[in-house]
């Protein structure tokens, strides 16, 4: 009984893409040319194939070659391994290249649109092969996805102060201030100062939701004191309804307060300074993910 042969599986699987070729060509000159080597060498890599495995593969003849039994069985199976050798070479290849693979995205509740949205329809359009799996949250739980490598990368409102966390500016959003539809500050204004919000009753969601974003507002539009909070609710849509109740006022990013256009509520800009937030894409420092790459890639090219 022969010796088990060797394993080295490159040359293994060089030999038995050549053994592949001749057995479809079953002559040594043809099927050296399609292989752009010399049909000497073919020969001698054929022979070696042949003692790697303690058989023989074929029978020369004067016009060529047949396989031996054994050899139709090999040429079967080295078919059957090396397609799905070729085929998992060009995954590897697009995924290294970002165009395969799974991208695990979270959105921030209150950025949508604008830039944002931009950035993730060019991600598709340049990356359509990879499966984008997309969620949305507070910048809190997202912040807390990421650290967890639940998430390869998400939106969030900063500043977020997380040693683990990098993070990549995409733009800077006005805050609004919604007024019930009769406050005396909707009517025949365009603009408000922040003293003629002093000591208005507000409305926010919860600071745990996005502790850097609530102080930054806060600290933008009552930079003197004077936030009166008297009434939470869970998510921009909500507090906007809280609004036209009529009862309180809210400091709101614009994009999102125009996209929900809640009935009863009037939209007004600050004077200057004008008070905006941040939003910024936030990946894991050791990410070795190239999906998220590519997207850092198409957000510098924005």
């Amino acid at each position: 009984m022969p010796d088990s042969p060797p394993r080295d599986p490159w040359w293994d699987l060089r030999r038995l893409r050549y053994f592949a070729v001749l057995a479809e060509e079953l002559h040594f000159t043809r099927a050296a040319a399609r292989l752009h080597i010399a049909q000497p060498a073919l020969s001698q890599q054929i022979r070696a194939l042949e003692r790697q495995l303690g058989v023989p593969l074929v029978h020369r003849t004067s016009r060529g070659c047949v396989l031996t039994e054994v050899g139709q069985r090999v040429a079967a199976e080295a078919g059957r391994l090396l397609a799905e050798v070729d085929a998992g070479t060009d995954r590897i290849r697009d995924l290294v290249r970002g165009r395969e693979g799974r991208l695990r995205l979270a959105y921030t509740r209150s950025a949508r649109g604008g830039r944002v949205d931009a950035l993730m329809t060019r991600f598709r359009a340049a990356h359509p092969d990879v499966e984008v799996v997309a969620e949305t949250a507070w910048t809190a739980p997202n912040v807390a996805g990421l650290l967890a490598g639940r998430l390869d990368a998400a939106f969030v409102r900063t500043p977020v102060e997380e040693p683990g966390l990098r993070c990549r500016f995409v733009e800077a959003e006005e805050l609004l201030l919604a007024l019930p539809t009769g406050h005396p500050l909707a009517v025949g204004r365009r603009r408000i100062s922040r003293a003629e919000v002093v000591d208005l009753p507000a409305v926010m969601w919860p600071r745990d939701n996005g502790p850097g974003m609530f102080d930054r507002t806060i600290a933008q539009v009552w930079p003197q004191g004077g936030f009166r909070l008297v009434r939470q609710e869970p998510d921009d849509e909500q507090l906007l309804r809280a609004v036209a109740g009529g009862d309180v006022v809210a400091a709101v990013p614009a994009g999102r307060a125009r996209a929900l256009k809640v009935p009863g509520v009037r939209l007004r800009r600050f004077t200057a300074p004008t008070p905006t937030v941040d939003v910024r894409l936030a990946w894991p420092r050791d990410t070795t993910n190239p999906a998220v790459h590519h997207l850092l890639a198409q957000l510098d090219d924005a």
